[in-house]
């Protein structure tokens, strides 16, 4: 993939991008390797792969310059910044929406966050695709509710040069820290949450539910927790972290009995949603901590399955998985460091099967699969 603004030097978020792509992937697979090594593993699937460009869904866009010129993109350390529409990880589409929001800005008069100066009010522009509808969210990070009338104000015009903006909200985080957003989100359109689709599977993104950034390997890797789940014939599963329900909804059948947990009401909300347009009578999504949920309940289901953030699920939580016997774990992890970690604190698990899946290409990060069975 080519990039004017690495070339440049401007812009290395890609860190990998001077490595071809085929040896991107083999990096990461032997890293995963050097990782699981000392872990028997029965088999080991191919990975899978990613666009090299335009993949992603998502922009998380920081608001710089000023007014009536503003930047969109990310700041430097010493306070340099970037605009990045040109950025070639984005969908084509996100250009012309860039262009109009800057105008937009502009028209009514959000001053961009100045940093080092602590002054200003808009701080960060988030906007989602819908790879489904073309629909998208947008989201105003502001600093306070200071100018949420001259927002407000400005949004019929807004809405006439950009019809697919489906989703608008503004979030208020009024604290002078790295932080992208705070807790209160204040809706500015009657519609708060976007349609999507994976392998037919209705799924929705609300303003503060976390949703993959690259639908191409989300799909894949939804699909192949439904493969591999389908092969065990289980009756019940719980869906631990399981943010707005794509794992438990691509395995759950209608006779399943499924029990979906996550920390954010929000994805709870997308899941039970989700859940009703699939008819499933056998589904409970509740809005809880995972490991406290887990901790505290006497039934044993079937299948466990996790995906929890980059921290992984820690010892209480595998001390309490090991005590329940499970017969089946399934874990899904941003972070092969933390899993690894994990699987340790497993011993009485064996790993059946592992798949990687390259979410993030150009980087060192990755995802992946692995099902374990009780031995």
């Amino acid at each position: 993939m080519h990039c004017a603004l690495y070339t440049a030097g401007t812009c290395r978020s890609c860190q990998w991008l001077d490595k071809p792509y085929s040896h991107q992937l083999a990096d990461k697979q032997q890293n995963l390797g050097q990782l699981l090594n000392g872990l028997p593993v029965r088999e080991w699937c191919e990975p899978v792969t990613s666009a090299e460009s335009a993949f992603r869904n998502k922009a998380k866009m920081v608001v710089s310059g000023s007014v009536e010129r503003p930047l969109l993109g990310m700041l430097h350390r010493d306070g340099t910044p970037v605009d990045l529409c040109d950025c070639p990880l984005y969908p084509a589409s996100f250009s012309a929406v860039f262009t109009r929001l800057k105008s937009f800005i502009a028209r009514a008069g959000l001053t961009p966050y100045h940093v080092a100066r602590k002054r200003g009010e808009l701080k960060f522009l988030l906007l989602s695709e819908s790879q489904k509808t073309g629909d998208m969210m947008l989201r105003f990070v502001l600093r306070s509710e200071t100018k949420l009338a001259q927002l407000r104000a400005a949004l019929p015009w807004l809405h006439q040069q950009l019809p697919q903006l489906k989703v608008i909200s503004a979030n208020i985080q009024p604290v002078h820290m790295a932080i992208l957003e705070g807790d209160l989100e204040i809706p500015l359109t009657a519609q708060q949450a976007l349609e999507e689709e994976f392998n037919h599977v209705p799924l929705f993104i609300r303003p503060q539910s976390f949703f993959q950034t690259n639908p191409q390997v989300a799909a894949a890797l939804y699909a192949t927790a439904r493969e591999w789940v389908t092969d065990l014939n289980i009756s019940s599963m719980w869906d631990l972290f399981c943010g707005v329900g794509g794992f438990g909804l691509h395995c759950a059948t209608p006779e399943m009995k499924l029990t979906g947990i996550e920390i954010s009401a929000e994805a709870i909300a997308c899941a039970r949603e989700s859940a009703i347009r699939l008819g499933l009578k056998h589904v409970e999504f509740q809005a809880l901590d995972s490991t406290g949920f887990a901790t505290g309940k006497g039934e044993v289901p079937d299948l466990v399955l996790v995906n929890p953030p980059r921290r992984g699920i820690g010892n209480e939580l595998c001390d309490y998985l090991s005590r329940m016997a499970p017969q089946t774990l399934l874990y899904s992890s941003c972070n092969a460091q933390t899993m690894a970690k994990d699987l340790l604190l497993l011993p009485d698990y064996q790993i059946e099967r592992v798949q990687l899946f390259d979410m993030f290409p150009h980087t060192a990060h990755y995802e992946v699969l692995t099902l374990l069975s009780r031995r």
